[in-house]
């Protein structure tokens, strides 16, 4: 039986993607879902699937750089699959002989395609680390950003300002707004955090919640209240940021 992992940080999107795999390729055997890169990676080296399915988007680490690391494994290489929200423009990126790729959502005749593709690879083992490694650079060359977002336009009153990224402890969002907090000042955006995650350093900012994004620099210590849920302590601030149970796993050891 063929194993696999799947990572995404969206559970539904996990969902979809492991239904449709179940009815495309009943033999394979998920055998982990990672919520980020960083867990993504470390369920890899433990589980050793021949195949892993990867979002380009993920906190703690990208698709791209857990997939670089992957294949630093030592072992066997698994077969890399990238799903992506990308739009068609970047699909040339992906064509690469060792990488594949399902658009977001995964559409059961697209997938089809990519099942049969794994299982002629798998049948025809190869010792494909370093392709991997040059075809995932020119892919991250391609789709990571080049230059990540340095500047927020904030309305502050009746007033317009540019806050410097590095200057913002978290953002908060509501059904309408997103709150940008500094040390100084707090400001309100219409953006929500879904695009911010797609704009902003994944490395920096950390998803703790569906509507919370914190400054990594800006993390005082982890707290638990009498219910036991985890909340985030903010250097200089009063507040307390809950974490919710699908990002717990980011403070593990804390």
């Amino acid at each position: 039986m063929t194993h696999a992992v799947i990572a995404d940080d969206e559970r539904l999107m996990r969902e979809q993607l492991r239904s449709r795999l179940q009815e495309l390729w009943p033999e394979l055997e998920i055998v982990g879902e990672a919520k980020n890169g960083a867990e993504a990676v470390e369920m890899v080296s433990t589980q050793r699937p021949q195949v892993v399915f990867l979002d380009i988007r993920m906190p703690a680490k990208t698709g791209i750089e857990a997939a670089r690391e992957i294949a630093a494994l030592p072992g066997r290489v698994p077969e890399i699959v990238f799903v992506t929200a990308y739009d068609e423009y970047a699909i040339d990126a992906f064509k690469q002989g060792v990488i594949d790729y399902v658009l977001k959502p995964a559409e059961r005749e697209r997938l089809a395609v990519t099942v049969e593709r794994l299982k002629q690879r798998l049948a025809a083992p190869s010792d494909s680390a370093d392709a991997l490694q040059q075809a995932l650079a020119r892919l991250a060359e391609k789709l990571e950003p080049q230059a990540r977002l340095r500047w927020i336009q904030a309305s502050i009153g009746a007033e317009i300002r540019m806050i410097p990224v590095d200057e913002v402890l978290f953002f908060v969002s509501d059904e309408k707004y997103t709150r940008v907090q500094t040390a100084q000042q707090e400001a309100l955006i219409r953006k929500p955090i879904k695009e911010l995650l797609a704009e902003l350093d994944p490395q920096q900012f950390w998803q703790i919640h569906r509507s919370t994004l914190i400054n990594a620099r800006a993390i005082a210590g982890i707290v638990r209240d009498e219910r036991g849920r985890q909340l985030v302590a903010i250097k200089g601030r009063p507040e307390k940021l809950e974490v919710s149970r699908s990002y717990a796993h980011l403070f593990k050891g804390m």
